[in-house]
């Protein structure tokens, strides 16, 4: 099969959607696909022109100023029906469309193309944190229509369908969540990363929390632990548009921001923590969740969007309900005080996640390709699937 894929982030970006779109390529190039991708092109970063041996369009695009400089909105580009003609792709997928997704919809009804749009942010929850309410009804209605022109939508987890489907989006179906748990496993713990994570302290009960700086997912609130809690470290992994105020924030407290880590890194660091502490409430899946899981570390996690996809309460991890910071700090006072709750969470945590593997994820993915395509073929919308 010829897949081409328009997405509204990539590489060198680092977040969920790239990890999932990462780890998709892959397992299509290994399954014998072909595949291209279009999008946004990042100024004065390195953009990679392909990935695993797939062409990598890169899109002229401008930031979102003042509220998102770092989302990069690629613009409208006569490049996209030319090369995705020269492709003849047999289906395109749209991830998270919304300006190169608005693009791929209009080029497919243009060369007869069935479509496949995922979609993987929480609208309203974003657009909130980002003080930018005045964007959600538009924004609705235009990812509403956008996805409706597909023959099939993909949510990241099963309450995104609900959410998804309040939004008027139709013909949902669940992108199976995966983690890949040969690079993220237990015996990653390395004595060295936990020295350098706990700063020289060790034996001291170590949280970690990997993910992006940024406001919407509400590293903030880690500092009530940080300072109400006696005898801890904590190691706050990655980097974001927060990073420079959450340092400030956090200064006094044995609290310490390593930056961005990748790979190896990134896999013993979290094998090395004994917690990791998640405050984001707007995950339509939890990706950092689930890696972190696969390497024998429990979750404190909120009750909100994708993350009850992941964490099952009080048998993998421990979840709050989300605003409640008091609980939050509970659950996470809780695990540290109990080694024993601790240890038999991360081992449950590590099982859970050995069945959730990228193969199957991208055979699933494959099979809701050729549904598509065969509803595609009978033309009236109103006999795709239901």
């Amino acid at each position: 099969m010829r897949i081409a894929f328009c997405t509204e982030t990539f590489l060198p970006n680092i977040d969920g959607i790239v990890t999932r779109m990462c780890r998709t390529l892959e397992q299509l190039r290994d399954l014998g696909h072909e595949a291209i991708v279009f999008a946004p092109e990042y100024s004065n970063r390195e953009n990679v022109s392909e990935y695993c041996g797939f062409r990598v369009i890169r899109l002229k695009s401008i930031p979102f100023k003042p509220w998102y400089p770092e989302l990069r909105l690629g613009m409208p580009s006569t490049r996209i029906y030319t090369e995705l003609k020269a492709f003849e792709p047999d289906l395109v997928h749209g991830v998270n469309p919304f300006v190169i997704g608005m693009w791929g919809a209009f080029v497919v009804r243009q060369l007869d193309v069935p479509m496949v749009a995922s979609y993987h942010t929480d609208l309203h929850q974003y657009a909130e944190r980002l003080r930018v309410p005045f964007l959600i009804a538009p924004g609705r209605i235009h990812i509403r229509s956008l996805h409706n022109t597909a023959q099939l939508n993909l949510t990241t987890s099963r309450p995104m369908v609900d959410v998804s489907a309040e939004m008027g989006i139709k013909r949902l179906r669940v992108w199976p969540k995966a983690v890949d748990t040969e690079s993220f496993h237990p015996e990653n713990r390395d004595p060295a990363m936990r020295d350098f994570l706990s700063q020289g302290e060790p034996e001291k009960p170590l949280i970690i929390c990997v993910g992006r700086l940024s406001h919407e997912k509400r590293v903030s609130w880690l500092l009530e632990p940080a300072k109400r809690i006696p005898g801890i470290r904590m190691a706050i992994v990655g980097g974001g548009p927060a990073e420079e105020e959450l340092k400030a924030m956090f200064a006094g407290t044995p609290t310490f921001f390593t930056g961005y880590l990748r790979g190896k890194e990134l896999a013993r660091a979290y094998a090395s923590a004994d917690l990791f502490a998640f405050p984001s409430d707007t995950e339509t899946l939890g990706f950092v969740a689930m890696e972190s899981m696969a390497s024998g570390v429990p979750v404190v996690g909120a009750r909100a969007g994708g993350i009850p996809d992941v964490i099952d309460h009080e048998v993998n991890g421990l979840m709050f309900e989300t605003g409640n910071r008091e609980e939050f700090l509970s659950q996470i006072e809780r695990l540290i005080r109990n080694p024993s709750e601790r240890e038999a969470l991360a081992r449950r945590a590590r099982l859970d996640m050995e069945d959730c593997s990228w193969r199957k994820a991208t055979q699933r993915l494959v099979g809701y390709y050729q549904t598509a395509i065969r509803a595609h073929r009978r033309w009236n919308p109103s006999e795709w699937v239901a």
